[in-house]
């Protein structure tokens, strides 16, 4: 499998997506991967690694999408920065992946100009993983389409259950529709619209009905699904919550121990090591006709490596075969 990794992308420049490339190589065995950026300055970075391996090569970009810039007109200006060089690579083929820690409007917005999508599938969206006390939920769409229409929601839970069986491993996935209450016709027309369509779908005995934001953490559904904008915001707010909670309840909690005060630290460390984004790696945009993962933009060499992984798994498990064939069979169905 070949990868392209926008090696410019992210808040911290080359070094980490340069080291988490390294570090992914020397685990992986059957990867290649094209570190798409300012060659010359990516050579510099592997050479003072000490690190030489074939299936490291480099593409050259001119310049990168900055994180304060606006997407469409940067990709404007900038037709072959790097993370719109990686895109260019996968649509030719010239590698089955690519992974950013780039701007992640950039990242989205290169890849629509591409209209590299499955077929069927009419709006990729952003998924991400998140701890639940029943284990892990997939909310999306986070991002990418936040003008989404009932059937772009639709998609969302094919995509979704897809996503929740093969690679979250859960057996038998349901589908909820995040909404501002659980009660029929909540809503706007959007979710009132969509909530008609999936109870009526051939999703309708894995679909569980509506369900509050209070629900996501509670395991009410393992696949959560709802427009760009929403999800967006729960997003955030999830990470931000989580930072607060970490950094206000640590200290009130280790500082009233007497004893076994590492004990208390390491075991707060590891709660937090489940949730951190590095962990994760990055969220994949699904209904891309190939593998495209995107990072959080504050990815260390670790969250770099296990994006590249996640890549590799992806494409592994064949989940986009599986999503156009199920998406083929619902085409058929109506037309009968």
């Amino acid at each position: 499998m070949r990868i392209a990794l926008d090696a410019m992308g992210g808040d911290n420049g080359p070094a980490p997506n340069v080291q988490g490339a390294i570090a992914a190589l020397q685990e992986l065995s059957d990867i290649e991967i094209v570190l798409v950026g300012d060659v010359p300055l990516l050579e510099r970075h592997v050479s003072d690694a000490g690190f030489s391996d074939s299936r490291l090569t480099f593409e050259q970009s001119d310049g990168f999408v900055e994180m304060h810039e606006k997407p469409t007109d940067a990709l404007r200006k900038k037709p072959n920065s790097s993370i719109a060089v990686c895109w260019k690579l996968m649509a030719s083929r010239s590698v089955d992946a690519l992974v950013s820690a780039g701007h992640t409007g950039a990242v989205v917005a290169s890849g629509l100009r591409t209209r590299l999508f499955l077929k069927g599938v009419k709006r990729p969206g952003i998924a991400v993983t998140l701890p639940t006390l029943k284990g892990r939920s997939l909310l999306l769409d986070v991002g990418a389409n936040p003008a989404a229409r009932p059937e772009h929601l639709y998609q969302y839970g094919v995509m979704g259950l897809i996503y929740a069986k093969e690679i979250l491993g859960i057996e038998n996935p349901n589908v909820g529709l995040m909404n501002i209450g659980s009660e029929e016709g909540k809503g706007n027309d959007l979710y009132r619209d969509t909530h008609t369509l999936l109870s009526r779908s051939r999703l309708r005995n894995r679909y569980v009905g509506n369900v509050e934001g209070r629900g996501l953490y509670q395991g009410e559904a393992d696949v959560l699904i709802c427009e760009g904008f929403v999800g967006n915001v729960v997003l955030k707010v999830s990470e931000g919550m989580a930072d607060f909670l970490f950094k206000a309840i640590t200290p009130q909690v280790v500082g009233r121990l007497n004893t076994e005060r590492h004990l208390a630290v390491d075991a707060f460390r590891e709660i937090g090591q489940q949730y951190q984004y590095s962990e994760q790696g990055g969220a994949p945009l699904l209904g891309i006709d190939g593998v495209c993962v995107i990072c959080h933009g504050s990815s260390d060499a670790r969250a770099i490596q296990n994006a590249l992984k996640s890549s590799s798994t992806l494409k592994d498990r064949d989940i986009n075969g599986q999503i156009t064939t199920d998406l083929s069979e619902e085409m058929v169905a109506d037309a009968g």
